[in-house]
């Protein structure tokens, strides 16, 4: 924890401007997911979103840029909202609590601008990303894309489709607030879907990929089967081996666009 402590002492968020900062971007990119140039997001994206209104923040270690995160204004059912497309620490720097410190700086910017809503996606199959989502923050999911993105390049997709989950984080809400102030946002659950820790491995490997693949399809099924009955995933917990447990039930605050 200390060590946690003084690393987050030691990084500064700040919002990004000139074109040197958004090629730093890219090549984060290239450090975090080792895309093929077709994947990358270029720096004219970066400059779009700065420019028209979006979000775009670097995390700096001094003056060395070591993460980043980048949002795209959208609009639906007649409300606008932030839609936080990337958000990526280099591998050294992660299990210190910056992406979160990331999370935090668009929300605050968010909410000086009068944005009640920030929307992402995320791998349901990613353990530690779900808990920060979900538990950490007080995101709530409800809405799931299968192959979101289509084939990825990147080898930590383990071949698999890009199946995503769809994070509402209702900034002014009660179960946000709560989350961030420390408390505990788990309500009982109606039903839990479960993803299993060997789930890194066996997407690492060409023996497990036929493991990881079933245990995707048979998720994706559950949780849009839940989602049809008017359920949510409100909760998100992990076991002593280090899997991981969506909850789900009714979300008790009823807010939507």
């Amino acid at each position: 924890m200390n060590q946690e402590k003084n690393a987050e002492k030691q990084i500064e968020i700040r919002p990004l401007h000139d074109l040197a900062s958004f090629d730093r971007c890219v090549e984060l990119q290239l450090a975090i997911w080792n895309y093929s140039e077709g994947d990358l997001i270029p720096r004219r994206v970066f400059l779009v979103a700065e420019r028209i209104g979006g979000q775009v923040l670097g995390a700096f270690d001094d003056d060395m840029m070591i993460g980043f995160t980048v949002g795209l204004p959208g609009y639906r059912n007649g409300h606008a909202y932030l839609h936080s497309h990337m958000l990526g620490v280099l591998p050294e720097y992660r299990n210190y609590g910056i992406g979160r410190r990331l999370k935090l700086a668009q929300r605050e910017e968010a909410l000086a601008r009068g944005f009640d809503l920030i929307e992402w996606t995320f791998d349901p199959l990613e353990i530690k990303n779900a808990y920060l989502n979900i538990t950490r923050l007080g995101a709530i999911s409800r809405r799931y894309k299968d192959d979101f993105y289509g084939p990825s390049s990147s080898p930590l997709q383990g071949g698999l489709p890009t199946d995503r989950l769809y994070a509402e984080w209702w900034l002014r809400s009660k179960r946000v607030e709560g989350a961030l102030a420390g408390q505990s946002v788990l309500q009982e659950a109606d039903e839990i879907v479960t993803v299993p820790a060997e789930i890194y491995a066996w997407k690492a490997s060409e023996a497990g990929r036929d493991q990881a693949r079933e245990t995707q399809t048979r998720n994706r099924d559950a949780l849009k089967k839940a989602f049809s009955e008017g359920l949510s995933v409100v909760g998100y917990d992990r076991d002593p081996d280090g899997g991981g447990h969506f909850r789900i039930a009714r979300w008790n605050e009823d807010l939507q666009y």
